[in-house]
């Protein structure tokens, strides 16, 4: 149940994924090297492993992560003190500006899914009314099976059009 509430906090949902994929991230290379920071090389690995992370748990399109250009960049405008190397609120801060646009893509993705497709349901179940033989299949089948299956064929449809 409180899985179920902190899916319906929404924004604040998707900051505490972020935030424990990131602090998972900077632990394994904080345990790994010893150190409290991160340079270039583990910071541009970490932000590999994020992605990987957030293809493997949210549904929708894989996203590609960005170049090490855009990473060496990144980690001089998030490198507060200067001292070349990036801590773990620098690092959060960083993969939060990265993945933003991630939440937006998944988050259209999902409204299609599950507010338009259950609504094309109910549309298509009263259009087909009038139609011979198949009107009075579809009048027999409750709405909410009927939109369940509808939402499934949309979902269906996604996955397919994805692995093109």
């Amino acid at each position: 149940m409180g899985q179920v509430l902190d899916r319906l906090q929404g924004k604040q949902w998707r900051r505490n994924q972020i935030r424990k994929i990131t602090d998972k991230v900077f632990d394994h290379f904080k345990n790994e090297n010893g150190t409290a920071n991160l340079r270039f090389e583990d910071v541009y690995i970490g932000v590999l492993l994020v992605y990987n992370d957030i293809n493997k748990r949210l549904p929708g399109p894989h996203f590609d992560p960005p170049s090490k250009d855009s990473i060496r960049l990144l980690i001089q405008e998030h490198d507060i003190d200067l001292d070349g190397e990036i801590d773990r609120e620098e690092f959060a801060k960083l993969i939060k500006q990265i993945t933003a646009d991630t939440f937006c893509v998944v988050s259209q993705g999902l409204i299609v899914t599950l507010v338009a497709a259950p609504t094309v349901a109910i549309v298509t179940k009263r259009a087909t009314e009038g139609v011979p033989h198949v009107g009075k299949v579809v009048q027999r089948i409750p709405t909410s099976v009927y939109a369940s299956l509808v939402t499934l064929i949309v979902v269906l449809v996604q996955h397919a059009r994805k692995e093109l």
